[in-house]
């Protein structure tokens, strides 16, 4: 009876530790996209998702004939092709260089409060301070200083047409309004 009470309390220990564990590698802090943080640098990525495939989008720097892409992009994707992240460094053309941005591509990256990719725009306004809405030709821009975070919603989702730069409120966003892009900075 003793042996089986020890194994009990071991198989439940482990289970604990295993969730908290998978579920960090899935976490989203001011400053914490699962494993990366502002001193996660580019080499570092190969062991951060050794499990997982990198594809590098190089900028070509200065030299490059590339003229629209001024940024390295680093696409991480799990086993079986699902898009996980892309990773933007500080310094192009540079393995050691720190990361200046982390796009979420994966749903089950999220937020203490449960934010994450599929949140509509009332459960982004419900658990975070939108301190600046800035409007472009085809989106609005919410800004997330609580986690240094940029959200973009469609303009299409909030019922007016793309290709205009009218200024947009909150009052304007409708609840179910769903982003259309999720990015964490690293400042």
């Amino acid at each position: 009876m003793m042996k089986k009470n020890v194994l009990l309390v071991f198989a439940i220990s482990l289970s604990l530790f295993m969730s908290c564990n998978g579920s960090e590698k899935f976490e989203i802090k001011k400053g914490k996209v699962g494993h990366l943080t502002p001193k996660t640098s580019i080499k570092d990525l190969k062991q951060i998702f050794k499990n997982d495939s990198i594809v590098p989008n190089l900028s070509e720097g200065a030299l490059g004939d590339n003229y629209f892409q001024d940024d390295d992009e680093y696409l991480i994707y799990e086993k079986g092709g699902k898009h996980l992240l892309t990773v933007v460094p500080k310094e192009q053309l540079d393995s050691t260089s720190t990361i200046k941005s982390v796009q979420i591509f994966d749903d089950r990256y999220k937020t203490e409060s449960g934010l994450n990719l599929t949140s509509t725009f009332a459960e982004i306004n419900l658990h975070n301070n939108i301190n600046k809405i800035e409007s472009t030709f085809s989106s609005a821009t919410l800004f997330i200083d609580d986690l240094n975070a940029t959200i973009s919603i469609d303009k299409e989702e909030l019922g007016l047409k793309a290709f205009s730069n009218q200024k947009v409120t909150k009052d304007q966003i409708p609840d179910l309004a769903k982003m259309k892009s999720f990015t964490i900075w690293f400042n």
